[in-house]
């Protein structure tokens, strides 16, 4: 807002270090999570194996990090505390940046808002404790200390207490405290963390051993619970440079959230829409909706290909080519689910157990996980001219009832990850015996998946056919979305959207997807270009055409009240067995359970 004449200029003065430094502090230090976030990640830059931290008040009153770090001289502590000053780079090179700190802002910006001390000793030299309040420093003097340092910032904001009225609540400020220590664990799996609230430890990881794919498992499992780690499939991927590594969760294993995702450049923790999309778009049409993925991903490269360097709180970064870091990501998880084959999420069947036991009454009586979906009645009523075959032997379907059979022999049973199919119940499930415990199986949602993944195999194969316009739609852009929308015309023209420059701005559409009827071609342009202005990247033609095929596989699978033979059946488990995605259907919800057979003992009271 400009609330001067243009008759009077304005003074220009050089802000007093004191303002320069609070004002630095509102970049770097938004809440106590940010200021444990900056000394823990100087503790993880000093080489420390081990770091404690300590908060009272949700971190508004006290918050302590203590590392056994490399530590400092007498000499370097008032340095640390100087604006722009730090041991992590030389200032020749801002593209070369190993480490997590490199500003040399957070000590004297949490020195300008609270009162901080530090004290440290390096190897062979003696202890030394240095005070600051409000920006105001003490003499350094000597102190007892083992090797390593310990930063005490108490009373954050004292010196700026219009910011104390925008701090949440304890118990909200010490969750993003916990938060902040657990996404710092997870990238650093063979450093020891330890964090306390209030004198109550709330969060302990001590240091994994072995190789780093392992430790990082056995790290995740701490941080994100067993359940996750059971229920992800590895991602190791390599191309143009970067590397991802990780665990994606089975799209069976989702949330209600976006709380599950958590992503890393270099070791860094980042917030970066680019990922966040990519992360999504690798997920497509294997989640239901409103449902979103759970995944931990570590993307590394050489420093020249990533600028850190984009904002003080460091959580966004920029890449060199950021449709290779886009393309990798959505790659990767696609290929990792695919090859995950027909797994499901152990979770589903933990749901089904919970309902097979008998609930106590009254207001005590609660379900761990209420599945959300139920077989459309629709479906039972649907009429056989809607069915298609399945692609089985030549016996075809079944013309009476199959309600119990023998399955062909115990050895199919044992070595088949689906088992062998033993009866069919209410004309939708089928029930199938494995080695160790039974697979019920939903099969209108199983044959649902195997004819979609077929279909996309075609388009895939043969390409989206196109259909000329009678008369080219001509959609008026601005001349920079023109351009954006026309470098991407090649990629449109591989899924039947042909589209051609028309002067100035504009551009006209001459061709369509065939399959994608009444499109209206300028409203799918325009939102491919927020796509694109937002991400760099556009999935939505492909997810529009991808949900026609979804459509088209609902009407030629198998419906729910459809009797199958023995057979019928088998063959439909044997190809879910060989077909990406197949534990899930096109809606994202699973296609089997499986119980154990020693769980299955338990809900008869034959094993304690």
């Amino acid at each position: 807002m400009n609330n001067h004449s243009p008759n009077i200029r304005p003074v220009i003065r050089q802000l007093d270090e004191a303002t320069a430094n609070r004002i630095a502090a509102g970049e770097v230090v938004e809440r106590p999570a940010s200021a444990v976030k900056e000394l823990v990640e100087n503790a993880l830059d000093a080489g420390a194996t081990r770091i404690d931290i300590a908060v009272e008040d949700g971190g508004k009153r006290l918050i302590r990090v203590a590392d056994d770090g490399c530590g400092m001289t007498a000499e370097d502590l008032p340095l640390a505390l100087a604006r722009h000053a730090t041991s992590k780079i030389d200032g020749s090179d801002l593209l070369a940046i190993r480490s997590f700190g490199f500003r040399g802002e957070a000590l004297p910006s949490l020195a300008a808002v609270g009162r901080l001390s530090i004290t440290s000793r390096a190897a062979g030299a003696e202890g030394a404790v240095i005070a600051v309040s409000a920006g105001k420093g003490a003499p350094v003097r000597p102190a007892a200390a083992n090797r390593g340092t310990v930063v005490e910032l108490r009373d954050l904001f004292f010196a700026t207490p219009a910011r104390l009225k925008f701090m949440r609540s304890e118990r909200a400020e010490t969750q993003a405290v916990a938060e902040t220590v657990r996404r710092l664990a997870m990238a650093e799996p063979f450093v020891g963390f330890s964090l306390s609230a209030d004198g109550r430890e709330i969060f302990r990881a001590d240091a994994e051993q072995g190789e780093l794919f392992g430790a990082l498992q056995a790290r995740l499992g701490r941080v994100m619970g067993r359940d996750f780690t059971d229920n992800a499939v590895a991602i190791d991927a390599t191309r143009d440079g970067l590397t991802l590594t990780g665990f994606a969760a089975l799209p069976t294993y989702s949330r209600g959230a976006a709380v599950a995702q958590h992503l890393y450049v270099n070791g860094r923790p980042v917030r970066d829409k680019l990922l966040t999309g990519a992360l999504r778009a690798g997920y497509m049409d294997v989640l239901a909706s409103g449902r979103h993925p759970a995944a931990v991903l570590y993307l590394t490269c050489d420093p020249q290909l990533v600028d850190v360097n984009v904002h003080p709180a460091k959580a966004e970064v920029r890449f060199r080519d950021p449709q290779a870091a886009r393309g990798l990501v959505v790659s990767a998880l696609r290929h990792g689910l695919a090859n995950a084959g027909h797994r499901a999420s152990s979770t589903v069947g933990t749901a089904t157990l919970a309902a097979f036991r008998a609930e106590v009454p009254g207001p005590a009586a609660t379900r761990p996980y209420q599945m959300d979906y139920r077989p459309s009645r629709g479906a039972v009523r649907a009429g056989l001219d809607l069915q298609a075959p399945l692609p089985t032997p030549e016996t075809g379907f079944a013309e009476t009832p199959s309600a119990r059979f023998e399955a062909a022999s115990n050895e199919t049973a044992a070595e088949a990850p689906l088992g062998a199919a033993r009866a069919q119940i209410h004309e939708n499930y089928i029930i199938a015996q494995t080695g160790d415990g039974l697979v019920i199986v939903d099969q209108h949602a199983a044959h649902e998946r195997l004819v979609y993944e077929r279909l996309k195999a075609q388009a895939e194969a043969n390409g989206i056919a196109g259909q000329a316009l009678l008369i080219p739609e001509i959609v008026e852009l601005s001349e920079a979305d023109a351009a954006r929308i026309l470098s991407i015309a090649g990629d449109l023209a591989g899924l039947g959207l042909v589209i051609e420059p028309f002067g100035g701005g504009a551009i006209a559409v001459r061709e369509a997807p065939a399959m994608l009827s009444r499109l209206n071609a300028a409203a799918l342009i325009r939102d491919i270009l927020d796509d694109l202005a937002d991400q760099g990247a556009s999935d939505r033609l492909r997810a529009r055409i991808d949900a026609v095929l979804s459509s088209m596989a609902c009407h030629g699978s198998v419906r729910s009240g459809r009797r199958m033979s023995a057979e019928e059946m088998n063959a439909l488990l044997r190809e879910m067995e060989r077909t990406p995605k197949s534990g899930q259907c096109n809606h994202g919800r699973p296609t089997w359970v499986k119980l154990r057979l020693s769980d299955i003992e338990r809900l008869f009271g034959r094993k304690d």
